[in-house]
């Protein structure tokens, strides 16, 4: 039984789910190997403690091949429909699909492996894609990890910290990919203007985000604050990586506290790679911060910044550096992560509509703090 609190589990689609079996079921009889036939679809309920943008569905598949019988236990990953708030402007399915693929191809940085895209949304209403369901346990987003109550939070040091370093190797070996800008091309933010940095460009991108999501809750000027900024500090940066973009522990499935998959590719890019580093540092600290405020004792000793480094520098033999603007650049991403699933908790009767729209922002005094620092 779900003993969290109503408020905490997430709605994030108006679909009913069952309607899909017999749909998906017709679609699968076409995409499954020659010789197959008879599938049969259960659909169970998709995650809500971990994940806040697409909607995530459980399948269990049954089909006979060759005569033989065939069971399959798979994930679909489903672009939220225009009407349900979603996080994002555009879900360009299709390429997180061919990201996690070639991830796959690539490395042995484990990642589910990819099976059939639906990209016209004839099926089930929405695009979506199935990837083989990969058995693990999850750092919990609602209610955070640090909170305690969960199998991260109650593990030893030596277990935290071995899942701590396992992870930050994980996005090493996805940093090392050889000429990630040739083969994730298809990543490159098209954003800015010829000849900007591509720094500039993943900013830029940021920036029309939050024009996105101003649509439904109106402006903050912490936001706008963050992003004047940040477009006058941009760093110079010539080194380019594939960048997971949402590199954060609780899009990891683990087993013995060693990554087993790694989710959630909606925010991947081509970029430098503290970008990824920071992410990774600023989610933990997010939920730090909440835990201050709440006079929680949290875990102030996992994910420190400088440990992190140290780790990645001793995996890569490079030095990362000062990742104050990284740390700024995240900040104002989470406030309009928050501003997106505000709104869709409002859309859905989950909450009232405040009067401050940055109340919904649980990063707000984090991102204040950060600006107050380097004197934004």
């Amino acid at each position: 039984m779900d003993r969290r609190p109503a408020e905490m589990r997430m709605r994030r689609s108006g679909r009913d789910p069952r309607a899909f079996p017999a749909r998906l079921a017709e679609w699968l009889a076409t995409v499954l190997p020659p010789g197959s036939a008879n599938p049969a679809v259960v659909v169970h309920d998709g995650a809500d403690a971990n994940g806040l943008s697409s909607e995530t569905l459980f399948l269990d598949v049954t089909w006979t091949e060759n005569g033989r019988h065939r069971t399959g236990r798979f994930v679909a990953r489903v672009a939220p429909a225009p009407e349900d708030v979603p996080v994002f402007p555009e879900y360009a399915l299709q390429d997180q699909y061919d990201a996690i693929r070639l991830v796959g191809e690539l490395t042995d940085v484990p990642v589910p492996p990819v099976r059939w895209m639906e990209p016209t949304g004839e099926v089930i209403g929405s695009p979506f894609f199935l990837m083989d369901r990969v058995e693990g346990v999850v750092p919990p987003d609602v209610l955070p990890y640090n909170f305690g109550g969960n199998w991260l939070f109650d593990a030893s040091p030596e277990e935290q910290r071995r899942l701590q370093d396992l992870t930050v190797e994980t996005i090493a070996k996805l940093h090392a990919i050889h000429d990630a800008s040739s083969t994730f091309g298809f990543l490159t933010p098209r954003e800015g203007t010829e000849g900007d940095s591509l720094l500039a460009r993943n900013l830029a991108r940021t920036r029309a985000w939050y024009d996105f999501a101003t649509t439904d809750l109106g402006r903050s000027p912490l936001v706008e604050r963050g992003l004047a900024w940040l477009t006058a500090n941009v760093p110079e940066t010539r080194e380019t990586v594939l960048s997971w973009g949402d590199s954060r522990i609780g899009n990891i499935l683990y087993r013995d506290f060693a990554p087993v998959a790694v989710l959630d590719w909606e925010m991947a890019a081509i970029g430098p790679r503290e970008l990824d580093v920071s992410w990774m540092i600023f989610a933990h600290q997010v939920f730090e911060s909440i835990t201050t405020v709440m006079a929680m004792p949290g875990m102030p000793h996992f994910l420190r910044e400088e440990d992190a480094k140290a780790t990645y520098e001793k995996l890569t033999g490079v030095a990362l550096g000062d990742l104050r603007w990284y740390h700024v650049y995240n900040g104002v991403r989470w406030c309009i992560v928050f501003m997106r699933t505000g709104a869709r908790q409002i859309h859905f009767g989950e909450i009232e509509r405040p009067g401050d729209i940055e109340t919904l922002m649980h990063s707000r005094p984090l991102l204040a703090r950060l600006l107050d620092e380097v004197g934004a």
